[in-house]
């Protein structure tokens, strides 16, 4: 436990560093893109064309010209957000509920690209606006099975003091989490984390929705990935491993720039070391030890401690 993730836990200090660790927590599953889990079924403008990334005047070009299809916008935000830029990703998206009013992936994105793009880093500021929490429970009401409203909205029951509230919340999330998907491990963590700063007990519960979820079945081929889906959370571990990959890379790689410039978030480098290993990148992981300890020196030995649990060497 850490005294900056403590204070916010209690509404004491900054919570822009815990909500680092939300929107870093699900990885692939927040970043599911419109083209990917497009609720008409209708392909995305840009993912299916063969060939080099569009660059984002591409992108902007395509999204300009469709003013019917929100998918392009939908790329456009989606781009933006990957490289940290939040507010134009949340003015993309806006565009694209515009067109699409009735895609609750596409409120949720929308959701999550204002929580980035908010300043929360003074000690009273709102770690997730109410325009944000707008986006989620519209999500919410478009489709009760969004991930990452569900998940969004249970942090919010965490920073307003409701730990077991939301601690409920994410394990009623893992529940509907395919074993193995990529998220999977992360969630875990912030489930044992929130409940440790708490000093509540989640290892019973946690191991019984663990044993309790239904095996993992096949993905299905690419063309199955189109259309509407019951559970989003459960198309996205249907993505191809390699787009997996690259979407938890795009996360990983913005917990690392929020990271840079608000460095005093020891348990943010811990995530980060994770998610690298996770992703089989030892060498990274290491890297984020040593910048972690670099700016929390007085946290170093847990640090090392949750390093060498993690088989950082």
């Amino acid at each position: 436990m850490t005294d900056d993730i403590r204070a916010a836990e209690s509404g004491g200090g900054s919570k822009a560093g815990w909500v680092l660790l939300a929107a870093a927590a699900l990885l692939a599953a927040a970043s599911v893109a419109y083209n990917v889990l497009d609720a008409d079924g209708g392909e995305g403008a840009v993912s299916e064309q063969a060939g080099t990334e569009p660059t984002l005047a591409e992108l902007r070009q395509l999204a300009e010209a469709s003013s019917d299809d929100a998918g392009p916008w939908g790329d456009l935000a989606y781009a933006h957000f990957e490289q940290g830029e939040f507010a134009e990703a949340a003015t993309a998206y806006e565009r694209a509920v515009e067109i699409d009013d009735k895609a609750a992936v596409l409120w949720s994105a929308l959701g999550e690209a204002r929580v980035m793009a908010n300043d929360s880093s003074a000690a009273d500021a709102d770690p997730l606006p109410a325009d944000a929490l707008a986006a989620f429970k519209k999500a919410i009401a478009l489709d009760a099975t969004d991930p990452r409203a569900r998940y969004f909205l249970a942090v919010k029951k965490d920073v307003d003091g409701d730990h077991a509230g939301a601690i409920a919340a994410w394990l009623d999330l893992l529940s509907d989490t395919p074993p193995g998907a990529p998220w999977e491990e992360n969630l875990v963590a912030t489930i044992q984390q929130v409940g440790a700063i708490n000093e509540l007990n989640v290892e019973q519960r946690l191991s019984a929705v663990m044993d309790g979820r239904m095996p993992a079945t096949a993905a299905p081929a690419a063309p199955g990935l189109r259309g509407p889906s019951e559970a989003e959370l459960a198309a996205a571990g249907a993505i191809p491993p390699g787009e997996q990959r690259t979407m938890a890379e795009g996360m990983v790689a913005q917990l690392e720039a929020r990271l840079q410039s608000e460095p005093q978030n020891p348990d943010g480098w811990v995530m980060l070391m994770r998610s690298r290993m996770t992703l089989g990148e030892p060498g990274k992981a290491k890297a984020a030890l040593s910048a972690a300890v670099a700016a929390n020196p007085d946290q170093a030995e847990e640090l090392q401690r949750q390093a060498q649990m993690l088989g950082i060497q």
